[in-house]
């Protein structure tokens, strides 16, 4: 297994903390930093009020995880895991949640129930960033019973959320390898982590618009990717009809879409990946090793822990920075 080293472990957070504070603006946001059971003193309940209600919503609702894990996974990409995605626009602004790659997140009442919630029992005290990332873990956990990673918490929130920002920062279904792994490295990201939070596309679904292209007009002259599995392509075209269709959707992971496990990394050695996005991470000799090495499940949950840690880390305020919003979707 091709996994760092705790020595590289460290020195990829010592770097962190040392090279990357202009890239990311300071990786804990000039304040205290992020620690276990942040708010076991003043709301002690507070974690175990997110994962009932979050689990109680869950249970009705089961495409709920990978609406919580890809909201978590574009709060933290734009401006850090500070809660701007949950921000609404103003007259005078218009949000993240308004640009077009954050069109087809859903969900944001979650947040809000939880957050009235957990307001209830200790007002002004807990972060929306804090419930956005405890919720993305609970949501995905309720399927095990048991919390599949630890969440750090002590998260501030933001008071700027700009539509004009999410392009640039959220990666788009069509990067090559390139491109995916300079957009992750500028998150302080390596091709390992690339690797593993891609198999989030395990749960959830992906829009026609977001792949058609590979069914239609891959090189600009009506073809097909040739990368694509045939028979999955034709699969593909009996729901998708043609290029621009953006309201039907399919499964990102066919064989168990609501299922939280490794069968990503199954279906993408079939090339069946959905997305360009995915089937660039074959292309790449260190990448498509790592995706061959996830067909391990206990190796991909094991480094899906480490991996999601570190992105809910990205950018963090903490200390006096940003506010406690009362309510997620405006500033106080």
């Amino acid at each position: 297994m091709m996994m760092a080293t705790p020595s590289g472990r460290y020195n990829l957070i010592l770097g962190c903390v040392l090279g990357f504070l202009a890239l990311l603006g300071d990786c804990h946001g000039g304040g205290d930093g992020l620690r276990p059971n942040y708010y076991h003193e003043s709301c002690p309940m507070a974690e175990e009020i997110v994962k009932n209600v979050t689990w109680s919503i869950v249970a009705a609702n089961p495409t709920v995880p990978p609406r919580m894990l890809r909201m978590h996974f574009h709060d933290c990409f734009v401006r850090g895991c500070e809660g701007s995605v949950l921000l609404n626009s103003t007259k005078n602004s218009t949000a993240e949640k308004d640009a077009t790659p954050n069109l087809t997140l859903a969900s944001f009442d979650v947040i809000d129930t939880i957050k009235a919630a957990v307001e209830k029992k200790c007002p002004g005290i807990v972060s929306c960033a804090d419930i956005l990332a405890l919720a993305a873990r609970d949501a995905v956990s309720f399927q095990f019973k048991k919390p599949m990673w630890d969440v750090l918490t002590g998260r501030r929130d933001g008071t700027v959320s700009l539509a004009s920002e999410v392009s640039t920062n959220i990666p788009s279904p069509f990067l090559n390898f390139t491109a995916l792994k300079q957009n992750f490295a500028k998150k302080g990201l390596d091709v390992r982590d690339l690797v593993v939070l891609s198999g989030a596309h395990a749960i959830g679904v992906g829009h026609c618009n977001a792949f058609s292209v590979r069914l239609y007009n891959f090189s600009g002259k009506g073809d097909q990717d040739p990368s694509l599995n045939a028979t999955y392509a034709t699969l593909l075209k009996s729901e998708c009809k043609n290029l621009t269709d953006n309201t039907t959707f399919v499964p990102m992971e066919p064989l168990t879409p609501l299922t939280f496990n490794n069968n990503y990394y199954v279906i993408l050695q079939q090339h069946r990946g959905l997305f360009e996005s995915d089937a660039a991470l074959l292309t790449n000799p260190t990448s498509a090793e790592i995706t061959r090495e996830m067909l391990n499940s206990d190796e991909f949950f094991e480094d899906f822990r480490e991996s999601i840690k570190k992105m809910g880390a990205i950018g963090v305020l903490t200390g006096k920075s940003g506010e406690i919003r009362k309510i997620c979707s405006k500033v106080n």
